[in-house]
């Protein structure tokens, strides 16, 4: 077990001034104090080589729990062991092993070339001079950033700013990556190509923990998801089992020779059970949700084809999109 949390608590304490001109006068001899209670004792582990997507909605704790493994926050209760040792309690020895990628922050120094930055952290890893110039090569390689490096990183656009944030995460070999939002504002050239580099830093055995509101990212990268909100986990599984916790949903897009469940005057029919429109592209194509424990999907196609000559079907899972928003909803 690369990860194993237990009973890991945060509470925060704030202070509650006021904002009328007597409340804030009141609040200089006595403030209300208030917990937040951000972390309710959530407990999960994380085996080597795992590539897990940590999801949650803007206050759900998530950003608390990475502050925490990555030994920036110290938690309020709860233990929590990463690679054998404490976070925040052997930081020298921690950080040596771990790596952090963040979408919306840059390691790199501004003004200078990012080979400049490889070389800073050379020296504050000390990683040796053969082995980090074959890490170098070896990453610009893939990520075909080797022009680019030597140019000023302010004159590097997104995606290529991004190419070098990886590399500059990856070349003392860490065992653990933390990735925060890491294409957020890419192109999809740019994505693609980030997405094939995490795959292959994955099958060489680096784990990695990915926190993004990029639900393609999740579908492309994760094998499983780790849902937080309100503080607690409120999913822990594969993501193809995120599908599965709401039933057997299949959106079905039907086009039809006639207009799809409307009588003559075109007004609209109503549905079987278990059936949803979600969209009527057209008089004739529309676009419903099934649950499938509800309605069987063949006597779906069959009535669609009786009542309107069916045209044209395609039959999908739920969206991953719709999928997260009814756990929080639900939740």
């Amino acid at each position: 077990m690369q990860i194993d949390v237990t009973g890991l608590t945060k509470v925060y304490t704030t202070w509650n001034r006021g904002s009328t001109f007597g409340e804030v006068i009141k609040s200089i001899v006595h403030r209300n104090k208030s917990e937040v209670h951000a972390l309710k004792g959530i407990d999960f582990s994380i085996d080597k080589g795992e590539l897990v997507g940590f999801l949650g909605p803007n206050g759900a704790g998530k950003s608390t729990t990475l502050k925490i493994l990555t030994g920036v926050l110290y938690p309020t209760a709860g233990e929590v062991s990463v690679l054998g040792v404490c976070p925040w309690k052997d930081r020298k020895k921690y950080v040596s092993q771990i790596g952090a990628v963040f979408g919306q922050k840059s390691q790199l120094v501004w003004d200078i070339p990012p080979v400049d930055s490889f070389m800073m952290n050379q020296a504050i890893y000390r990683i040796p001079e053969g082995d980090f110039r074959r890490t170098m090569d070896r990453l610009t390689d893939m990520l075909a950033v080797r022009e680019q490096m030597m140019q000023p990183t302010r004159n590097l656009s997104l995606g290529e700013r991004m190419k070098c944030e990886f590399i500059m995460a990856m070349l003392h070999n860490p065992k653990i990556v933390f990735l925060d939002e890491p294409t957020i504002g890419l192109d999809v050239i740019a994505k693609d190509k980030i997405r094939e580099f995490i795959h292959e830093m994955n099958r060489e055995g680096v784990t990695f923990i990915l926190t993004t509101h990029d639900l393609d990212d999740v579908e492309r990268l994760a094998r499983r998801v780790i849902v937080v909100n309100h503080g607690a986990i409120v999913f822990d599984d594969e993501i193809t089992a995120l599908h599965r916790h709401f039933g057997a949903k299949k959106i079905v897009t039907a086009s039809g020779a006639t207009a799809c469940f409307c009588d003559d005057a075109g007004r609209e029919l109503p549905l079987p059970a278990g059936v949803t429109l979600l969209n009527r592209l057209s008089p004739t194509d529309v676009e419903l949700e099934c649950d499938t424990t509800v309605t069987d999907l063949s006597a779906l196609i069959r009535l669609i084809g009786d009542t309107s000559g069916l045209r044209d079907l395609s039959v999908q899972e739920l969206p991953i999109e719709t999928v997260i928003k009814e756990l929080y909803n639900r939740d």
